[in-house]
């Protein structure tokens, strides 16, 4: 299964872990795969370097660079524009250029469309609740 992470979600995973964590887990165990691009990689980077001068005590289980290995990393052509935030639609465009089942994010601007184009937009908790059950169902 191919995904898009919203920025909030691999911050909050690298940060402070939680259910976030356990997601991103399941990117570094195979069982799901990540799909970004340039504009989605740069966010995550300038996020992470900005938050990264803030907490800089905090111990991270691991670091972006091992997270941004792990995207299969595509090219965008798509050029929807129907994000509240316009800073949100490379999401969009991404996941469904690169077939994406889900975004998983924690922003109000992407869950509030829900779906577009066949790509379900949840929260990590919804999509660990699926997840779950379709691993049930196998």
């Amino acid at each position: 299964m191919r995904i898009v992470i919203d920025t909030n979600v691999i911050i909050s995973a690298l940060f402070f872990g939680g259910l976030p964590d356990k997601f991103l887990e399941l990117v570094f165990d195979g069982k799901i795969h990540a799909v970004g691009n340039f504009q989605i990689i740069k966010e995550y980077i300038d996020t992470y370097e900005e938050l990264s001068k803030k907490l800089e005590r905090r111990t991270l289980k691991r670091n972006l660079r091992e997270v941004i290995e792990k995207l299969k990393t595509i090219v965008v052509t798509t050029n929807l524009q129907i994000c509240r935030d316009p800073d949100d639609d490379k999401f969009i465009n991404c996941a469904i250029d690169g077939k994406c089942k889900y975004i998983v994010s924690g922003d109000n601007d992407l869950l509030e469309i829900g779906s577009v184009a066949n790509v379900e937009i949840v929260t990590v908790r919804d999509f660990m609740e699926e997840y779950k059950i379709g691993e049930r169902k196998k």
